[in-house]
């Protein structure tokens, strides 16, 4: 698949990884797996789609990821009155020189955080689209690009929450990963009110990462060896969801690359310079869930993700991972 990454350039991978975990904890309690998931999306130059209640921390995990990496970073509260140009941008006739100059939106940064992105209407969400996809914003017929590194954090609300939009699949389609926070466990949860109550702009996280280690992160991770027994099974899971009865349709080829990808981020952030079965069982969740769809009509959005997910396992189980 590749050549093995350099065992000393993994090991420093690790360092800076750890350093980030540890920034991370600052804020975020008693979450190491949800952190961990945060991270291997951003090794595979992936976008992250956070999604749950209301008040778990889903803002505060976007905002202590971006603090801890000294890159561009811009916020932008998706409303249903929020225009795409608020999030490309815009060409404004300048006086001055006598024609069009291109004024760019707040998508020009190296993390975005979309707020509440379901809150917008689908036109405005689908202006996420080529950039999430190509890393550029068209313009006017003139394409403009975003910079490296480029993720989009998005957070939303389950969508049977009043006054949001269903993003469409083609949009849940670009994000890497869905991540749920869940409450956190009592222990945690008495460290967090003790606290004082603090916005989020006033989050005081030092960068711990500066954006050419993030670039040397993600271009090690496609380093990372995948022997082809382990492809394999990747392709034997993600038919497995184009048969499987409960789905309307199954996971795309986008999402079988979504799923290696991933599962070669995970090896690195475990230490590893090569994917073995179980990165791939931990990630299915996380990077196929939110493709599938279930082929009956529900209006639940909690229990259609419960059923989609009980569904993989069930794939999980049945199809033998490779010696």
């Amino acid at each position: 698949m590749s050549d093995f990454a350099p065992a000393a350039e993994v090991a420093a991978t690790r360092a800076t990884l750890e350093r980030l975990k540890a920034n991370m904890r600052v804020t975020i309690k008693g979450k190491e797996d949800v952190i961990e998931q945060a991270l291997v999306c951003l090794l595979a130059s992936g976008h992250l789609l956070i999604e749950d209640l209301p008040g778990v921390g889903k803002t505060t995990l976007a905002y202590s990821l971006a603090r801890s990496m000294d890159c561009g970073f811009s916020r932008i509260q998706f409303t249903s009155d929020l225009l795409p140009t608020d999030v490309t941008g815009v060409s404004i006739y300048d006086e001055t020189v006598k024609e069009f100059v291109f004024k760019p939106g707040p998508v020009f940064a190296n993390v975005v955080l979309a707020d509440e992105i379901n809150r917008a209407t689908p036109k405005t969400q689908s202006a996420l689209l080529e950039v999430m996809d190509r890393g550029k914003v068209t313009v006017d017929g003139e394409a403009h690009a975003v910079g490296t590194p480029f993720m989009v954090v998005a957070t939303q609300n389950p969508v049977d929450y009043e006054g949001t939009f269903p993003l469409p699949e083609s949009q849940m389609d670009r994000f890497l990963m869905r991540l749920q926070m869940g409450y956190p466990q009592p222990g945690d949860e008495l460290e967090i009110l003790r606290a004082p109550r603090l916005g989020y702009d006033a989050i005081a996280l030092n960068p711990v990462a500066t954006r050419s280690d993030v670039l040397k992160m993600q271009a090690l991770a496609v380093r990372v060896f995948v022997e082809d027994s382990v492809l394999d099974y990747v392709l034997k899971l993600v038919t497995a969801t184009r048969t499987e009865a409960e789905f309307k349709a199954g996971v795309s080829v986008r999402g079988g690359l979504a799923l290696r990808t991933a599962a070669q981020a995970r090896a690195l952030v475990r230490g590893r310079d090569f994917v073995v079965p179980e990165d791939i069982q931990e990630m299915a969740g996380p990077v196929l869930a939110h493709r599938l769809s279930l082929a009956r009509q529900t209006s639940d959005a909690l229990e259609e993700r419960r059923t989609v997910l009980a569904a993989l396992r069930r794939i999980l189980q049945a199809i033998p991972s490779p010696e």
